[in-house]
């Protein structure tokens, strides 16, 4: 199958993003006359986000074509808003402007590998009673405790370098684990397209949009919508295949020093079903370890994976979810 997005291109995630930003508009919500035989346009028309930002329908034309050479702060501060941007959609335009400027002094950055300093990784290692794991820009999980790779199991035991993005698009084996899905797919598909606005240059990143483009019709699908989402707290549901079903609370914390990387760490109401499994899969976890540690040294070349006893598998219903 051939490539669909080669590269990031910046000119056209300004023009797309505040196309659709505008489309999005009711005209009814300013007053404006609804759809008519005179509007064939969805949303607003540029010359009527442009008068209220109070710009030039030939300056906004120009910002709206892709080009933001020059745009200064207080112009984009009125363009957001008159599109009405939450915060995430601000920063992004913010960050896609910069980086059409800074395009021109550079060259497109280098694919970086995943690096994890040792003292976070011991920090996280100290973390022993909640899962925690840390992904950068690209969603790369590029560091996590036992109870993180015992919680996601198998997503984060892998043996490789796992992307948040490709399992749940590519890798997955049974969407039905995630009762959230769709939610949850359209929230890693908006900070994907997040991360294109603070570094276009990313070939890694572009490789990686690329590949799921070309596999996954739902990815292209909330791809184009070109949605953006920040990083923040909530709730997750996983049904387990050893414990049933969990409902992790999460908060998300930025690392100030290294900029793309962030911490996630989730949690459980206390007395909750989800409380009480996470010991049992800290268990089962050292366990499963110790066994496949044992298939190592007995060389049989298969790594052993342990069964969870029928009274530890539940269905969500029989868990009172």
């Amino acid at each position: 199958m051939c490539r669909i997005i080669r590269f990031v291109d910046n000119r056209a995630e300004i023009r797309e993003f505040l196309a659709s930003r505008r489309a999005r508009i009711s005209p009814a919500e300013m007053g404006l006359p609804a759809a008519g035989a005179d509007r064939r346009v969805p949303g607003l028309r540029r010359e009527e986000l442009a008068a209220l930002a109070g710009v030039s329908l030939s300056y906004y034309i120009r910002l709206e074509r892709g080009d933001a050479t020059g745009v200064s702060d207080s112009v984009l501060d009125s363009i957001t808003r008159a599109l009405k941007l939450d915060d995430v959609e601000r920063a992004h335009l913010a960050a896609l402007a910069r980086a059409d400027s800074a395009a021109r002094r550079s060259a497109p950055s280098a694919a970086s590998g995943p690096r994890l300093r040792p003292v976070v990784q011991r920090m996280l290692a100290a973390m022993t009673s909640v899962p925690a794991y840390v992904a950068n820009s690209r969603l790369d999980v590029i560091g996590a405790n036992d109870l993180a790779r015992a919680t996601f199991w198998p997503m984060l035991d892998s043996g490789a370098v796992p992307n948040l993005v490709r399992y749940a698009f590519i890798d997955v084996p049974d969407a039905s684990a995630w009762p959230d899905w769709d939610a949850l797919a359209d929230e890693l598909v908006a900070k994907l397209r997040a991360a294109t606005g603070r570094d276009p240059h990313d070939k890694a990143l572009a490789e990686l949009t690329d590949e799921l483009a070309a596999a996954s019709d739902e990815f292209r699908r909330r791809w184009a919508s070109r949605d953006v989402h920040g990083h923040g707290h909530g709730v997750m549901r996983y049904v387990h295949p050893a414990v049933g079903q969990l409902a992790l609370g999460y908060e998300t914390f930025e690392f100030v020093t290294e900029p793309g990387l962030v911490l996630r760490i989730y949690h459980a109401e206390p007395g909750s079903p989800t409380a009480d499994a996470l010991p049992q899969l800290a268990a089962w976890y050292a366990d499963k370890q110790t066994g496949d540690a044992d298939a190592g040294e007995r060389d049989t070349g298969v790594r052993e994976t342990v069964t969870p006893a029928p009274d530890q598998v539940k269905h969500p219903r029989e868990r009172g979810w």
